[in-house]
């Protein structure tokens, strides 16, 4: 089940983290006009060429949860919070990858780049065919576009195959085209701006309560 509305008893599991890491991002950039150090204060709204609201929920505490355990998250897409104790590998997803899953690679310091095509347009994974895929086709290359605008990671296995912390997928959950989260930060879109996009995802690389590489799972 994606996105369960029914919190979880939090006592009853151990906690997977400490607090995340605070980090400095640039005031006067383009994607972060009104950021103090560290989190942001509220949401707020970088110049670009659509609407863009750049966040900071409060954090929840990062607990592991058994498989198809209910979660309540407090923004979307979720910033923090409990979370299934395996996570999903960082590459790119043609089927939503379960927000219990991706809230632990955030965790782990990732990015995940997320997106959810117009109902007209036709499945949010359907890349293969119609106008549904060609719709969906150039939100992915967006994100991919924002990826690759982070500095590779030596943390990774490259001879795996994995430079960054990274997991691009389709959430039917977003209400907008596209997202993106990082422990404790959120971007939202109503188009792929890249600039602000790129900018979100370098700054807020690498900080989640939790630092790691290992990469997760790819079939769920």
């Amino acid at each position: 089940m994606l996105g369960a509305l029914a919190p979880v008893a939090l006592i009853s599991f151990a906690a997977c983290g400490g607090k995340a890491a605070t980090h400095s991002i640039d005031p006067g950039g383009p994607a972060f006009d009104g950021a103090v150090e560290g989190r942001a204060t509220g949401p707020y709204h970088p110049d670009a060429s659509c609407a863009v609201t750049i966040d900071s929920p409060p954090l929840l505490d990062g607990v592991h949860v058994p498989i198809g355990s209910e979660v309540l998250y407090n923004s979307n897409p979720p910033s923090s919070g409990p979370h299934y104790p395996i996570w999903a590998a960082y590459q790119e997803f043609t089927t939503p990858v379960d927000r219990r899953y991706y809230v632990h690679d955030i965790e782990h310091g990732a990015v995940v780049l997320l997106y959810k095509c117009d109902a007209d347009a036709g499945d949010a994974g359907d890349l293969d065919g119609g106008d549904g895929g060609t719709a969906c086709e150039a939100l992915v290359e967006g994100l991919r576009k924002a990826a690759a605008a982070i500095e590779t990671d030596p943390l990774c296995d490259q001879d795996a195959g994995v430079r960054v912390r990274v997991v691009i997928t389709p959430d039917p959950l977003l209400a907008t085209p596209i997202a993106a989260t990082a422990w404790g930060n959120t971007y939202t879109a109503a188009c792929v701006d890249l600039p602000t996009l790129s900018a979100f995802a370098k700054a807020h690389y690498g900080h989640g309560s939790e630092i790691s590489c290992a990469n997760g799972i790819s079939s769920f």
